[in-house]
């Protein structure tokens, strides 16, 4: 397999270089990812600047490409300009944080897939749900798993996967349950601080809401103890509601 990986939490992030380890088990792996931070951009792509592409080095080894642009334009940058071959799969992750429920649409590691999906290859987005003392294994080894079984099988154009896994050792994750998005929302809030000048600042913080009644959904597998894989879309059109807003004789 060919396989194109990136992230949004820049290509010098621990779970980017867990996924790549595990995945060159699968194939030949290229990763194209941003030179630095880039969470919560959702699917923003860079028209106005140039993107600027070098190559990256871990531990004294070629690693892969860092771009100044979003994880998007880094998939689009792999498949149209660096890979000389198209890739098989996309791999965007492991990112430092879940990615579920509404949070989909601000993610920039879940946009990274969309963009590979958008561009008809099959694509997986993979995050693990901690932001304290993340232990990538679990979910660099599913990732192959899966990856192993997107090569034997076909997703319907237009959808990728959406991995979620909870911060456990493999032996005490409790399975695999193939969920919907959840429709609960972030609580978010902010906190106004004070900066050296004496000037105001706010800073965005929040969680999710303690229930979610929906049984099937990623958030409650993931508080389960279970890897949540999520098959998304993103048709945002409302079909149901088509013909009752053909009904309302909108007119100029």
């Amino acid at each position: 397999m060919e396989i194109l990986i990136t992230n949004d939490d820049g290509i010098y992030a621990e779970g980017i270089s867990a996924l790549a380890c595990a995945l060159k088990k699968a194939g030949n792996v290229t990763v194209v990812a941003p030179d630095t931070q880039r969470s919560a951009v959702g699917h923003a792509i860079t028209i106005s600047d140039p993107l600027r592409v070098v190559k990256a080095r871990r531990n004294g080894e070629f690693f892969g490409y860092a771009s100044s642009g979003t994880p998007a334009d880094c998939v689009k940058l792999g498949i149209k300009a660096i890979m000389k071959k198209r890739p098989d799969l996309v791999v965007s992750g492991i990112n430092l944080g879940g990615n579920q429920a509404y949070n989909v649409l601000y993610s920039g590691t879940v946009s990274g897939a969309t963009e590979g999906a958008l561009l008809g290859i099959p694509s997986i987005a993979v995050s693990l749900d901690t932001f304290v003392n993340p232990d990538y294994s679990s979910a660099a080894k599913f990732a192959l798993k899966l990856a192993l079984q997107c090569k034997k099988r076909s997703l319907p154009a237009g959808t990728l996967l959406n991995v979620n896994v909870p911060n456990l050792p493999a032996s005490k994750l409790k399975g695999v349950r193939v969920t919907n998005q959840s429709r609960t929302c972030f609580n978010d809030w902010f906190e106004k601080r004070k900066d050296p000048h004496g000037g105001d600042y706010y800073w965005m913080t929040g969680d999710y809401k303690p229930k979610d009644a929906d049984q099937a959904s990623d958030l409650n597998a993931l508080r389960a103890g279970y890897v949540s894989v999520t098959p998304i879309q993103f048709d945002l059109t409302n079909y149901k509601f088509i013909s009752e807003l053909e009904n309302w004789g909108l007119k100029l």
